[in-house]
């Protein structure tokens, strides 16, 4: 059995305690890097760049899917008002954990997770849910480990200010900018 699993991450900070918890508990993650939310264009560049220099000092493979982001404006259409943790931003989850889950069939792996889950301001029951839908419908296995319990929050804040990454004041969209 493989233990190899795809990391879906959204940036470097996110990514540093869950790189660390999927080695500690077994698993080899390969990051993949699918956001076509991010906005504007600089920001998606910065965040990419962030995690190629940490992908490479990790020793861990790094996928970047690059897509444009209208197909992502058109998937969440008629949900650009909605607050913050509300339908646009499930959707937004639904949209890349979906494309995760793709690629993971695509280069052969059993297992996907994100980096979503270490974030206090993402609810990772909302997230677990729409995951698991998707690894049912494809036979996949989701790992559904809330990277923010057990300290992990805090321990990835440590590996951020420690390696001096960018942080980010939003998640990523437009539409969270203000919020």
């Amino acid at each position: 059995m493989s233990n190899k699993v795809l990391l879906h991450a959204c940036c470097a900070v996110c990514s540093g305690y869950p790189i660390e918890k999927l080695r500690e508990i077994g698993y080899e993650p390969t990051i993949y890097f699918f956001n076509p939310n991010i906005f504007p264009p600089e920001e998606f560049d910065r965040r990419l760049n962030e995690l190629v220099k940490y992908a490479e000092k990790k020793e861990v493979k790094l996928i970047v899917e690059k897509q444009s982001a209208e197909d992502w404006y058109n998937a969440i259409s008629g949900l650009e008002e909605e607050p913050e943790r509300g339908k646009r931003c499930r959707r937004c989850f639904e949209y890349r954990l979906l494309y995760t889950a793709l690629k993971a069939l695509q280069i052969e792996y059993k297992y996907f997770t994100t980096t979503l889950t270490v974030s206090p301001h993402k609810d990772s029951k909302v997230i677990f849910e729409i995951a698991k839908d998707i690894a049912n419908k494809y036979e996949l296995n989701f790992l559904d480990i809330d990277f923010k319990k057990q300290d992990g929050f805090l321990k990835t804040m440590k590996i951020a200010r420690e390696e001096n990454f960018y942080r980010q004041s939003y998640c990523g969209c437009e539409f969270s900018i203000f919020q």
